[in-house]
């Protein structure tokens, strides 16, 4: 693992990703300083009751002063008004990076704003769980969990190499990609997903009279872990569907049509059919295991402490 120092780091924005990070910073040493930044005067005096940062402001500006690495921790909507309020205090050489889930927009949105001076290169920890704000953080939630960077080509590699450096000392693995392939990627694996599990749930809360609640009450693990997912933070979800309609629109469509073959399998009774989709899909699940992206370990919905879903994490 590589060690990256910081003098500081600004952390603007302390949800579960940002407090995990000033938590894995303080744990690793990597900052000097890190001064944390939120409007909310309630969240930053949570942030700052659980001893997050050395330094608080509500000024996100204010906040960057001297900064080195900033990190924006925000919803991809508000990607582009944090990036033009920080522009103007950004110290010269100073990387700027982000941990949105979609890549094309928060680019669109935050480049035109920033300075030549600054070094932005967007990013996206895949790492999360369904709870959010300053105490819902904690340090290993980044460990053995990929980092993808999807830097513009004139950013300057060096930048790119001690942003690296600094997530493989959070615990990530770190892969960088092109910004379009990494939006297709995350509607398959992530954000489809997401919205799967609130359209099943919302089917169930809708049928919960019809039921007299037994959807909840006989809950199986199955369903458990689509309300995982489904209890997320709302405004995140609704602008990853907003700033990444047309892969979502792309996978949702495959989706559709799949589950139109499986609704006629089923209709007609083709065992064989059947039986051949759940053998391939059990040898995904196989795979995931095996490259080290879960455990395989059965638990019926009832994770441990500390343990993580969302954005490629463990259930």
């Amino acid at each position: 693992m590589n060690q990256e120092t910081f003098g500081r780091i600004a952390l603007i924005g302390i949800g579960l990703i940002g407090s995990s990070l000033a938590r894995v910073i303080a744990r690793e040493g990597l900052a000097d300083e890190t001064v944390i930044s939120t409007r909310s005067p309630a969240t930053l005096e949570e942030a700052r009751s659980l001893g997050l940062g050395d330094r608080y402001e509500q000024d996100a500006a204010e906040a960057v002063k001297g900064a080195d690495l900033v990190i924006v921790s925000v919803p991809v909507g508000a990607s582009g008004a944090v990036a033009r309020q920080i522009a103007p205090a950004l110290k010269k050489g100073a990387i700027v990076t982000d941990v949105g889930s979609t890549k094309r927009s928060v680019i669109e949105q935050m480049a035109p704003e920033l300075p030549d001076h600054a070094h932005f290169i967007a990013g996206h920890p895949l790492a999360g769980t369904e709870k959010s704000g300053p105490s819902a953080g904690f340090a290993s939630l980044f460990e053995d969990r990929w980092c993808i960077l999807t830097p513009q080509g004139d950013v300057d590699p060096s930048a790119i190499n001690r942003l690296t450096a600094f997530w493989e000392a959070c615990g990530s693995r770190v892969e960088t990609m092109d910004a379009a392939h990494h939006d297709q990627v995350l509607a398959l694996v992530s954000h489809v997903p997401h919205l799967i599990a609130y359209n099943i749930v919302g089917t169930a809360d809708e049928l919960e009279n019809v039921t007299e609640r037994e959807v909840i009450k006989y809950s199986a693990s199955g369903f458990r872990d689509f309300t995982r997912l489904a209890a997320s933070d709302p405004t995140m979800w609704r602008d990853v569907c907003l700033h990444n309609r047309d892969a979502i629109l792309e996978m949702l469509s495959r989706f559709s049509e799949d589950l139109t073959a499986l609704r006629k399998a089923v209709r007609r009774g083709d065992g064989d059919a059947l039986f051949d989709l759940f053998t391939r899909t059990r040898s995904v699940r196989r795979s995931i295991i095996e490259a080290g992206q879960d455990v395989d370990v059965a638990d019926f919905g009832r994770s441990i402490a500390g343990g993580r879903d969302g954005d490629g994490a463990k259930p």
